[in-house]
């Protein structure tokens, strides 16, 4: 059964801490280093959810992309407005479960997240979208390039990616025309409209990514192609998480090391529901008027959709 340390040595291959942005926080919070390691989760979020599955699975290590304390701490007291965290590391520690972090450098890893964001929407990767200069081979870097397997219009396309995608009660947001056809896709894990010129460079057919805000959304649909497709971050990041698990899976069998590896299926996204006109309106009507009718898309309004999550009817994504 291999050490903590040994663990980490073998991950730090996959995700080196030097690929990671100069702002970032990875690599282990907390853990000793010659504790045995039998029992691997990995998550998206550091969240109490994910760290008493963890515990309950009898984890050794738990394995997250997103930092804990991202913008550092003072302290790890489990009250106040942050003791929510204080009480992640008290219940990590007093059950003997370390967290490691792979956040920037596994989304700038080959493969990483947008490699494995890419092979879950069905694409050929073809390249990075911003490539690693130090990278000679050309395959490392923030977001990847892939085409489709044969041409889509941008609503079929839209319709497999949500499908591929875990389901979130916010689902996808598509700007541009759904007739357009796709064949080239641009994605980017996480956030990611500070690669739109990037993305226009590229020459894609579509970009999908998370986060995408009002201002910068809206200049680069009024500037023309691409389509963009905005679901999710935790969507997009969570194929990951299978990934990784994946690629320790392959590290143990080559050690010998019978690492039993797990993949969080709790749903982390922050949004819990999705409140929506029945019919789109040609013009804004006033909340709560007899046009706006209920709040389709709340879980247990009469006559409209559930977007509670359920369970998966594909293997490997939570549903």
């Amino acid at each position: 059964m291999p050490t903590l340390s040994e663990v980490l040595a073998e991950l730090d291959t996959l995700w080196p801490a030097e690929l990671a942005e100069s702002w970032d926080a990875v690599g282990l919070v907390c853990g000793e280093p010659e504790a045995e390691v039998s029992r691997v989760l990995f998550a998206v979020d550091p969240v109490r959810e994910v760290v008493e599955e963890a515990v309950r699975i009898g984890a050794d290590l738990l394995v997250t992309h997103h930092p804990l304390y991202l913008r550092g701490t003072t302290t790890v007291a489990p009250v106040g407005p942050a003791g929510f965290k204080g009480r992640v590391v008290h219940d990590l520690i007093g059950n003997g479960v370390a967290l490691l972090v792979a956040h920037t450098n596994a989304d700038r890893a080959d493969p990483g997240v947008s490699d494995a964001l890419a092979e879950a929407l069905g694409l050929r990767i073809t390249g990075p979208l911003v490539p690693d200069p130090a990278d000679p081979a050309g395959h490392r870097g923030l977001g990847r390039i892939g085409e489709t397997a044969a041409p889509l219009t941008l609503a079929e396309f839209a319709r497999r990616a949500a499908e591929a995608l875990p389901r979130t009660a916010t689902g996808l947001r598509i700007a541009g025309d759904p007739q357009a056809p796709v064949r080239t896709v641009a994605v980017c894990g996480g956030s990611g409209d500070s690669l739109f010129a990037q993305v226009r460079a590229a020459g894609v057919d579509a970009y999908v990514t998370a986060d995408l805000r009002h201002h910068p959304a809206s200049e680069a649909q009024q500037a023309g192609p691409p389509a963009l497709v905005d679901a999710a971050h935790w969507a997009t990041e969570w194929p990951w998480c299978e990934q990784a698990a994946a690629q320790l899976d392959a590290i143990s069998d080559r050690h010998g090391w019978a690492l039993r590896t797990h993949v969080s299926y709790e749903v982390t996204d922050p949004w819990t529901a999705h409140a929506a006109h029945t019919v789109a309106p040609e013009t804004p009507e006033t909340p709560g008027s007899p046009e706006a009718g209920n709040a389709p898309g709340i879980p247990g309004t009469p006559g409209t959709p559930d977007t509670t999550p359920s369970p998966s009817t594909r293997t490997g994504a939570p549903r």
